[in-house]
């Protein structure tokens, strides 16, 4: 039962997270009181859901982009055109508050977040780009795309209605947590309840073997990155609604690496197959507990990178099989040198 516990793929994530809470209670008395204001939830651990909403949206598509042994670098471009194209419209509005104007501004940003998912769905599937360089093209292109929406301004915008989807709330929580919520429901049950979620993984474990089985792998890969698409264009809306403007330079800027970093941690492997949707949750909650952490006890903004790349090693190195065993042998050895046996049992 113990073994079986130590080797549950969430295990180490959520020791990891649950690691990183206790030291923020311990650093901070109050991290974890929560207190109701106005119908409204606030608190640490309320601001970590919330503002790791986007990122959690990134990673549960880059999830099943990474499970197929693919890889999006354009997700954090996608996030900077979605909210650019968003708060562009809105911001030309008579009434920037209008109902229809929001609802025609969000679902113009959602379906070119689609598009942009399908081209890079098409330059894999159809022009046999490798993922990583299919995807590269629109990171760096992405970027002057957003720029060219914003003309290379920061579109700030008055709408209490956009608003509302990055600060508003909904049975005294932020509505970011609905909105994650909603799309985490909706990739599970597709992946979990129906045979996508086989059909991804047959691609990633063995893309030939499952192409003789009678799957499809072009239209299972096409399909993951629109929906990678489309999640990048949703953490968009959320950015932009939060802080009611758009910045095409800087929005979004590295997701694609923490999205990635979030699906290692929550145990999914770079090399396709098996994919684990709240690992993958769980490791993108863990990052954002760990900025905060980070702004919380004060560390310089300078070397604030280089922290948060340490502590994510560690995260990688405890979450390893390969680094805790060769641990243990180091350990037999130095305190038991004469019992080779139990070194090589425990390898």
């Amino acid at each position: 039962m113990k073994n079986q516990l130590f080797k549950h793929h969430l295990f180490w994530p959520v020791t990891m997270l649950a690691a990183l809470l206790l030291f923020n209670l311990i650093y901070s008395p109050d991290f974890f009181k929560i207190v109701l204001r106005e119908g409204h939830l606030y608190g640490s651990l309320i601001d970590i859901l919330n503002f790791g909403a986007p990122l959690i949206l990134v990673a549960i598509g880059m999830t099943l982009v990474i499970a197929t042994k693919g890889i999006d670098l354009s997700v954090g471009s996608i996030v900077a055109i979605s909210g650019a194209v968003a708060c562009m419209m809105i911001s030309k509005g008579a009434d920037q508050s209008s109902l229809s104007l929001v609802l025609t501004a969000i679902a113009a940003a959602l379906g070119l977040s689609l598009v942009l998912g399908l081209w890079n769905g098409f330059l894999v599937t159809g022009a046999g780009i490798q993922p990583i360089i299919a995807t590269l093209i629109l990171m760096v292109a992405g970027r002057g795309i957003a720029q060219l929406v914003t003309s290379g301004q920061i579109i700030t915008v008055s709408s209490d209605t956009y608003e509302y989807i990055g600060t508003g709330s909904l049975a005294t929580l932020p509505f970011s947590i609905f909105v994650v919520a909603f799309m985490l429901i909706i990739a599970s049950l597709l992946t979990r309840r129906t045979a996508l979620g086989l059909f991804i993984e047959s691609v990633g474990s063995n893309p030939k073997a499952s192409l003789l089985s009678g799957v499809r792998s072009s239209v299972v890969i096409l399909a993951v990155y629109i929906f990678c698409g489309l999640c990048a264009g949703i953490a968009g809306l959320l950015l932009s609604s939060n802080v009611s403007s758009a910045d095409g330079n800087n929005a979004g800027l590295w997701y694609e690496l923490d999205a990635i970093l979030a699906v290692v941690i929550g145990g999914t492997s770079l090399n396709g197959g098996r994919f684990y949707l709240m690992g993958t949750v769980i490791g993108a909650l863990i990052i954002q507990t760990l900025t905060t952490t980070i702004y919380m006890i004060g560390v310089p903004p300078e070397i604030t990178l280089v922290v948060k790349a340490f502590v994510v090693l560690a995260v990688c190195l405890v979450q390893s099989e390969a680094f805790r065993q060769s641990l243990v042998r180091r350990w037999k050895t130095r305190h038991y040198p004469g019992e080779k046996e139990v070194v090589r049992r425990a390898s």
